[in-house]
C-alpha cells in the first residue's frame, strides 16, 4: 500500500515504453539505422551479383546466378557482352543481350581445328556449322594459343553461337560480365 492508501502496481516495460517519447525515438532511430545498414549490405551484394535469365537453348539452364568478381575457370559458365557485328544484329537484334557460354579454353591453351571441329589441347569441344539458321555463311573462329586474359567459349548445343565462329572469337576480360552458376 502507498501512503495514500492505494495499492502500488508495478509498471510493465511495455507501459513505460508506451509513455516515453524518448524510448520511442530511440527505437525508431535503431530501426532506421538497422535498415540503412541492411540496404548498404544489399547494395554491395547487388553490385557484385546478379540473376540472369537464359532464353537461349544453347545452355540447358534457364536461371544463372552470376558473380562479377570471380575469374573464370575451365568448365565455368561465363556471361559476356557479345561483339557487335551485322551477323549478330541480324540474328539477335540491335540491342544485344548478354551471352552465356562455357569456358573450354583458358589463356595459354592451344586451340586447333580439324575440318570444322575445334579442339582445345587435343580434346574436341565443338563442331562449327557452315551456314546460320538464316542462311548466311559462317566464318570459322580463331585457332592458336588463347591470348592472355581471353577465353575460348563453347556450348554442347549444335546451334550454339560461340568462339567456334569468327563473329564471336576469343572472349576477353573487358567483355566478361561475370561467371555463372546454374540454379534452375
Amino acid at each position: 500500500m502507498s501512503r495514500a492508501g492505494s495499492p502500488v502496481v508495478p509498471m510493465r516495460a511495455a507501459d513505460i515504453f508506451a509513455r516515453s517519447a524518448t524510448a520511442r525515438r530511440l527505437a525508431l532511430l535503431a530501426c532506421v539505422g538497422a535498415g540503412a545498414f541492411g540496404l548498404t549490405a544489399l547494395s554491395g551484394f547487388a553490385s557484385s551479383h546478379a540473376l540472369m535469365i537464359n532464353v537461349s537453348p544453347s545452355l540447358p539452364f534457364w536461371a544463372i546466378w552470376t558473380s562479377r568478381n570471380e575469374l573464370p575457370q575451365r568448365g565455368d559458365i561465363i556471361l559476356f557482352a557479345p561483339p557487335a557485328s551485322p551477323l549478330l544484329q541480324k540474328h539477335f537484334g540491335t540491342r544485344l543481350q548478354p551471352f552465356g557460354k562455357i569456358v573450354s579454353g583458358m589463356p595459354g591453351d592451344l586451340v586447333t581445328r580439324e575440318g570444322r571441329t575445334f579442339h582445345v589441347n587435343g580434346r574436341a569441344v565443338a563442331t562449327a556449322k557452315t551456314m546460320s539458321r538464316l542462311g548466311e555463311p559462317l566464318a570459322l573462329g580463331p585457332t592458336g594459343k588463347v591470348p592472355e586474359n581471353c577465353y575460348f567459349v563453347t556450348t554442347r548445343h549444335k546451334d550454339g553461337f560461340d568462339s567456334r565462329y569468327a563473329a564471336i572469337g576469343w572472349i576477353c576480360r573487358e567483355s566478361i560480365l561475370g561467371t555463372g552458376r546454374p540454379i534452375l
